[in-house]
């Protein structure tokens, strides 16, 4: 175990401020994590239930740096969903905002601190902790699934440090929460930014409301983050006419995002003197595995880039031959220190160690260019076969949002495809569009309008939520 960060290096510096006046020097930082974690007083487990807030930031801060694991758990997590996953892991501490202390009337209260409370639970069993187990993070986002993601120390600074490195992070730097910090996204700012001795800009507001602009413009930020949802959101809002002079970088991960919109804002941070970094990662990869360096951004548009520093990426063939030809499909593969230690499922998965060994099949199929940048083209279980042809289903997605511009989601079975939108205006549209490009029998596919596309919280599309509508 060892301290992912040194708060005393950066003392005096302004770590924390959030919209509503709060601030937190990295003095204060160290000095209040120390008393946190004294608090607890032992390594064991700690449900952490997560806001973008100064309470929360601090209790992941004094857990990981203090040997103490945290399960990061999103706070508005339904309360069922969150009972489920307790059962299963049975922590010994839970750090809460205290306006959920009733959800929890049984529990006895060990420290109070910036609206959030350190409660003791009453579970009997003490699951034994691998000693590299550095934290805990769920796969699932809102869905509550106990399939959780085992982080070790190593793989949380190793990361951290790779993207310091390729984004030339330091201290001037203000990044603005746009990402929840239960997600690996959220997370890997908030552990970079730390490394450097950065000031980092809570809310939990989102980018439609006044509220979060007017913060990001008082306090100057200078960067932030978003999934291909937040990127198509920016882009109906009319960003690009929006004056930012303290922008210096925007982030893009979570997803592919469209070429035709990746284009658009590499093109607006060309001509602004701004960064547009698209990136690639996991939560498996306890974040970033791939980035695509800004000057690049225009040029290779829908390329998601080249290995982070200390990383290295393989292309693996149907035969599980290395492919070395550029602008062949493969499922890729990625080696480095960040690949992390295995899933848990059960408490007791909570002591084993790496199985990983630094080695990810990704499940993502991707080619090269002569040049070496890479292309998801699709990922290796999002296929069908309509009348003996293979479809690609995130590649027909890709399209109908290039042509419309619309929130989309097809799925199905073989020689059943099932395209999901949520304007009714659209549905004979698109049918006859993808019909078109893929030439294929018009019986095979099908429009179903709803309300919403679901997601979790990432902005990630659930699709097994869709199978509700069309398997019995």
């Amino acid at each position: 175990m060892r301290k992912i960060w040194n708060l005393e290096e950066h003392r005096g510096k302004t770590a924390l401020i959030d919209e509503f006046g709060g601030r937190m020097t990295y003095d204060a930082l160290n000095s209040e994590s120390n008393i946190l974690a004294n608090r607890v007083g032992h390594r064991c487990l700690v449900f952490a239930l997560c806001r973008n807030e100064i309470g929360s930031v601090l209790g992941y801060t004094a857990f990981i740096n203090n040997g103490i694991v945290p399960v990061m758990v999103n706070s508005h997590l339904e309360e069922n969903l969150l009972s489920n996953l307790l059962s299963i892991y049975q922590p010994e501490f839970l750090w809460i905002p205290q306006d959920q202390r009733d959800q929890f009337p049984e529990m006895a209260c060990e420290h109070e601190v910036y609206d959030y409370a350190l409660l003791k639970t009453e579970y009997d069993k003490k699951y034994p902790l691998y000693e590299e187990l550095g934290l805990l993070i769920t796969t699932s986002g809102s869905t509550g699934s106990p399939k959780l993601v085992r982080q070790s120390y190593t793989n949380v600074f190793d990361n951290a440090r790779s993207i310091v490195k390729y984004l030339k992070l330091d201290e001037t730097e203000r990044p603005i929460t746009t990402l929840p910090m239960n997600y690996v996204y959220g997370l890997s700012i908030i552990n970079s930014h730390f490394l450097v001795g950065a000031t980092l800009l809570l809310t939990d507001k989102g980018l439609t409301q006044k509220e979060f602009w007017n913060f990001f413009k008082e306090q100057e930020a200078t960067s932030f983050g978003g999934v291909p949802y937040t990127y198509e959101m920016l882009d109906r809002l009319r960003f690009y006419r929006m004056k930012l002079p303290s922008l210096r970088t925007m982030t893009q991960a979570g997803g592919k995002i469209v070429p035709e919109l990746h284009e658009k804002f590499a093109r607006y941070a060309q001509e602004q003197c701004k960064n547009f970094v698209v990136m690639y990662g996991a939560a498996e990869a306890t974040a970033r595995m791939g980035y695509l360096p800004p000057e690049k951004a225009v040029e290779k548009r829908g390329s998601m880039g080249i290995p982070i520093p200390g990383g290295v990426f393989h292309l693996i063939g149907a035969e599980g031959q290395e492919i070395i030809e550029p602008l062949t499909t493969g499922e890729l593969v990625y080696e480095g220190k960040n690949v992390t230690l295995g899933y848990a499922e059960y408490g007791e998965d909570l002591a084993r160690g790496d199985e990983r060994y630094g080695r990810l099949e990704t499940g993502d199929m991707a080619q090269f260019d002569e040049d070496g940048y890479y292309y998801i083209v699709g990922r290796k279980k999002r296929f069908l076969k309509i009348y003996g042809n293979r479809v690609n289903l995130d590649e027909v997605d890709r399209l109908i949002k290039g042509e419309y511009g619309i929130e989309v989601a097809s799925s199905g079975v073989d020689d059943h495809m099932y395209i999901f939108v949520t304007d009714e205006k659209y549905a004979e549209s698109v049918r006859k569009f993808v019909i078109g490009k893929t030439k294929l029998n018009p019986s095979a596919f099908k429009m179903i309008v709803i309300d919403e596309i679901p997601k979790n919280d990432s902005g990630k599309t659930l699709y097994k939520e869709l199978r509700k509508y069309y398997v019995e």
